[in-house]
């Protein structure tokens, strides 16, 4: 919107021209978001405080966590809210990309939001039951896709990283790959949610490294030059993942260890699809393996221990799942949990950076 009113103004001050650059507007867009949940977030806290909207801790999570029981939850409004504005600012309001994405990060955070409300609010432990939270996941993310498949200037291929000249296009199949990657990417952020800062931390790193490859995919002579799949219109996406790193250190403020407030549901499933459905859009779909390297761990953790318990009869693989409750119950502070898995989400970042010169 601002965009718009701005650059509209050029004609007759040559200042305004600057606001025509994706860069600067990424800038303005991660400001924005960062000021909207900075400055929101202790009103938010002091609401949640007030209507006694406290995390329900398991009795069968590691004992050091009890204490956290009653900490203000559902913070993830704050992110998906300062995000979405702050885009609707600053971006291209013509970009057909930005619909999506906030069609998706919204969907996805109304599904959050009824399981948090469940929860936290009519307390009812278990929340949306599982099959029926998975199956709006998946219509969401398959409406998505089949958005995508059907507009013209979109290609089916994928980008398989660090292999030169090879894209296999997978057609219509194409609409079930993008659902893989969005629902698969939401359930690993929110798995990832189980510590102070942990899931949020690499958020930001994730949605940082999406900001530069949105804008090389949508610059066609950059995009050319490293031999990856041109977007036409997929540079705007760069403001949406600016604002997105922004909001996610607005609530890291808040959120950091001892945590004033937790994102709940509400956060975590629809950022995760957010980088999901970003992923798709810049042609980066499998590098988000990569990028999300700490998603997938603590996915594929969850996974492993969960079959090797049923088929062994009840023994276990680790101590506990996802992988960061193991590193607790082996003695580690909570805190160094934390920063060592920030540590490991950037260097995976700068192993995905390195993707677009060794191809």
């Amino acid at each position: 919107m601002l965009y718009q009113l701005l650059y509209g103004l050029h004609a007759e001050i040559s200042a305004f021209n600057v606001f025509r650059y994706i860069t600067f507007r990424t800038i303005l867009a991660g400001l924005t978001a960062f000021l909207l949940c900075f400055l929101a977030g202790p009103v938010v806290i002091g609401y949640m405080r007030e209507k006694q909207i406290g995390q329900y801790i398991r009795r069968l999570g590691p004992e050091s966590h009890q204490g956290k029981a009653g900490t203000p939850t559902m913070g993830g409004v704050l992110i998906i809210v300062s995000v979405i504005a702050a885009t609707l600012l600053w971006i291209d309001l013509k970009s057909h990309y930005m619909w999506i994405v906030i069609f998706v990060v919204t969907g996805y955070c109304l599904i959050g939001f009824a399981d948090d409300f469940l929860k936290q609010i009519l307390k009812r432990n278990r929340g949306l039951r599982g099959w029926t939270k998975f199956s709006m996941q998946v219509v969401i993310a398959a409406a998505a896709g089949l958005l995508l498949y059907c507009y013209p200037e979109f290609s089916s291929r994928i980008t398989i990283p660090f292999v030169k000249g090879f894209s296999p296009d997978l057609g219509p199949f194409y609409v079930l790959f993008a659902v893989f990657v969005i629902v698969g990417a939401s359930n690993a952020v929110n798995l990832t949610d189980g510590l102070d800062g942990l899931a949020i931390g690499p958020v930001i790193i994730a949605a940082a490294t999406y900001m530069l490859f949105a804008y090389v995919a949508g610059h066609s002579q950059i995009a050319q030059y490293l031999q990856i799949n041109y977007v036409a219109g997929a540079g705007e996406l760069t403001i949406l993942c600016g604002a997105l790193a922004g909001a996610g250190l607005g609530f890291l403020w808040f959120n950091a260890y001892p945590a004033q407030i937790f994102m709940g549901d509400v956060g975590s499933l629809p950022l995760g699809a957010a980088l999901g459905i970003i992923a798709v859009i810049t042609k980066q779909e499998i590098l988000l393996v990569i990028v999300g390297g700490v998603f997938v761990i603590e996915a594929i953790s969850v996974i492993l221990q969960v079959s090797y318990f049923k088929l062994t009869g009840g023994r276990r693989i680790f101590k506990m799942a996802p992988l960061h409750h193991h590193f607790e119950l082996k003695g580690w502070a909570e805190s160094k949990v934390i920063i060592r898995f920030w540590i490991i989400a950037i260097l995976f970042a700068l192993i995905s950076f390195s993707t677009l010169k060794l191809r």
